[in-house]
């Protein structure tokens, strides 16, 4: 029998059967419901929207920090361009909506600083190093990759590190927000999106501008998610905030005292904390990316790319990239959904000049994975 057949003959043996692929759909429906009674039915809206990325994540294996990593070692622009499509339909809806509702939707706008530029540099290094950003992390997690459940804590972590240190940061020097609202700046965004992608396809090899249909899938559902997320959450997709708040409660709950960071001794961070985690939007996306993305996985009767054999080196550098992908992005005002996607999606320069820096954070993070002991051996 060839291994073709083998892995499949092994994945029918192991798919779960009917019975339990309805009980695992009414577990679903049940945790959103629960949410619904116990927070109000707009959060368990979110939730279901958190579990749609998650199934759209995985279900079409799409994602952020791979595409970029395939354009950098093989010139392959095709998933680049998906997500600047998928960016360009957000925004083409996002950003008339913010025009009109300012009162009510707000947009991931962010200023340029040193720190945000730094912190984006090291952002697009971790996210190499452990093969997943932001929204990465969680779905690696979720789908039973063991380098994204390693990270992740630690992503955590690094995310209520930064945020406790932000203002130092910050006061290192920064501009006034700007954002790229109304007409003017919606014809600004979808050039400057054409033109990324025209440079893409340049630099691409042949047969780059091909998008597979998976592809196409994922931009629809992506798309019409975070603009289902906008408009019922009144602010955009976001991952970063939601995991530096889980470390928050369980210091606050531990005893810690959070008077010391400008941050955390927020008026609003400081409702959150006391605040159910069933009512912070961003933490139920979150959740919602695990659970889409687990769901999925176990549907495929466990189809999660297998890391391969590791040394320890290569585990230290996942918790240290993990530490930096929270601390950085937090630094950086959002990860590649808070500031490239969202940001860019609602208008916001940083976004721009994050996806530089990362991009070039990138370049760095993939020529440093071979001497981190992370290309696994088959």
């Amino acid at each position: 029998m060839s291994q073709t057949a083998a892995a499949s003959s092994a994945r029918v043996d192991t798919a779960p059967g009917t019975t339990s692929r309805a009980l695992a759909l009414t577990g679903v429906a049940a945790a959103v419901l629960a949410v619904a009674l116990l927070a109000g039915p707009r959060y368990g809206m979110i939730l279901l929207i958190g579990l749609g990325f998650g199934l759209a994540l995985e279900g079409f294996r799409f994602g952020f920090t791979g595409p970029w990593r395939r354009m950098i070692l093989e010139r392959d622009a095709s998933g680049l361009l998906a997500q600047l499509i998928c960016i360009a339909i957000v925004a083409s809806v996002a950003i008339p909506l913010l025009a009109s509702n300012g009162a009510e939707l707000k947009g991931a706008h962010a200023p340029i600083g040193l720190a945000m530029i730094g912190g984006a540099f090291v952002f697009g290094a971790s996210m190499q190093i452990v093969l997943g950003c932001g929204s990465g992390t969680l779905v690696n997690a979720g789908s039973g990759n063991a380098v994204g459940a390693v990270a992740l804590p630690f992503f955590a972590i690094g995310s209520f590190g930064g945020a406790y240190h932000l203002t130092w940061w910050t006061n290192l020097g920064s501009l006034p927000v700007v954002t790229l609202d109304g007409g003017q700046g919606l014809a600004i965004t979808l050039v400057a999106l054409t033109t990324v992608g025209a440079l893409a396809l340049v630099l691409g090899k042949r047969g780059s501008h091909r998008l597979p249909a998976r592809y196409w899938g994922a931009i629809l559902a992506l798309a019409g998610l975070a603009i289902l997320h906008l408009m019922i959450a009144g602010q955009p997709w976001g991952v970063v905030y939601g995991l530096g708040l889980w470390v928050a409660k369980a210091v606050v709950a531990a005893g810690g005292d959070l008077s010391g960071s400008a941050f955390w001794s927020a008026p609003g961070n400081q409702a959150q904390l006391a605040a159910s985690v069933l009512t912070d939007i961003t933490s139920l996306t979150d959740f919602g990316l695990i659970g889409g993305a687990a769901l999925v996985a176990w549907w495929r009767a466990g189809l999660a790319s297998p890391v391969g054999l590791l040394p320890a080196r290569a585990w230290g550098a996942v918790i240290i990239a993990g530490l930096l992908l929270g601390y950085s992005s937090r630094l950086a005002f959002g990860c590649n959904i808070g500031a490239f996607f969202s940001g860019i999606g609602t208008g916001s320069a940083h976004g721009w000049v994050w996806f530089i820096a990362a991009f070039a954070g990138s370049w760095v993070g993939i020529r440093l994975r071979p001497h981190l002991g992370l290309e696994a051996r088959k």
